[in-house]
Formats: C-alpha cells, sequence, structure tokens
C-alpha cells in the first residue's frame, strides 16, 4: 500500500505518465492473484491515468470486480452487519471496511467512464448505485467529497442529456 500511495501523490501532482509507470510495475507483481484491498485501490487509481477512456473503463471494472470479491455484494445488510461483529478485529475485516467505503467511489469513477464513452444506460446505472451505496460513508471529508462529487456527476449528465 505504501508504493501504491507513492504513486497516487504523483498522481495528484500530476504526473500521470510516471504514476500510470509506477502502478504498473506494482500490478505486474501482484496482478489478479494479489490482496484484493490492493488489486481495488491500485485498478481504482490505475484508471484515473489512462489517456483512452476504454482503457481507463477497464480498470474501473477491474476495481469494482476485486471490490466484490471482497465484500461480497449478495449478502444483505443484516448479514454483512453480522459478519462484521464476528471478525471486528481481523485484517480481512479492515480490509472489507476500507473496501465498502471505496464503492461508492468506484461506481462514480464507472459512471464517468461510461458517459465519456457515450454509454449513457450504463452511466446512470453506475451513478445510481453510487447514491445507493454511500451510506456506509461518514460524515466527514471523504464522505462528503464523495457525495458532492456524485452530486455534480448528476448535474453532468443531466447537462449532457443522459440524466435520465
Amino acid at each position: 500500500m505504501t508504493r501504491i500511495g507513492q504513486a497516487v501523490m504523483l498522481l495528484h501532482a500530476g504526473d500521470r505518465e510516471e504514476a500510470r509507470k509506477r502502478f504498473g510495475i506494482i500490478w505486474s507483481e501482484i496482478g489478479e492473484s494479489g490482496g484484493a484491498l490492493h488489486r481495488c485501490t491500485l485498478a481504482h487509481y490505475m484508471a484515473g491515468t489512462q489517456d483512452d477512456p476504454g482503457d481507463g473503463l477497464a480498470w474501473d471494472l477491474r476495481a469494482l470486480t476485486a471490490a466484490e470479491g471482497l465484500t461480497g455484494t449478495t449478502a444483505t445488510d443484516r448479514d454483512a452487519e453480522q459478519e462484521d461483529a464476528a471478525h471486528e478485529d481481523t485484517d480481512e475485516h479492515r480490509d472489507v471496511t476500507a473496501v465498502r467505503a471505496l464503492v461508492p467511489s468506484l461506481h462514480l469513477h464507472l459512471a464517468g467512464s461510461y458517459l465519456k464513452l457515450q454509454r449513457f444506460e450504463a452511466a446512470r446505472i453506475h451513478l445510481d448505485r453510487a447514491w445507493d451505496a454511500v451510506a456506509v460513508l461518514g460524515d466527514d471529508g471523504y464522505g462528503g467529497g464523495v457525495r458532492a462529487a456524485i452530486g455534480r456527476m448528476e448535474q453532468r449528465m443531466r447537462g449532457s442529456g443522459a440524466g435520465d
């Protein structure tokens, strides 16, 4: 996670090419068999380094697939709460909690990728899923930022004629 974080700092500083290079090296080391939290985080940020919207979408889908594999999206909220209580202090529980907090952002990014590709129906589906997933977010800077970004995407989609 430290190396991923260092590459994220490069990305946020505007050096997309170097960030993409470092993310690529890390991905080649962990690949599809790496830990779900690492794959999800890495793919989520790798998507943001792509010049081609189709490539960005592919990375967004990898991130969501990793998240779904870790969080078990078929579980009900009650099942998730019971599982959380049973495994509260494990590394896996911390990973699941971290990934659940990423899910709204993952769907937001997928909505953005689909919008760039003018796949409006798919964009709407993922924007709705982002809204559905925000309940896991806290009332902190991260949660507020994600909610605001989802709201901005909602406005953007309405402005593009893809609002409904």
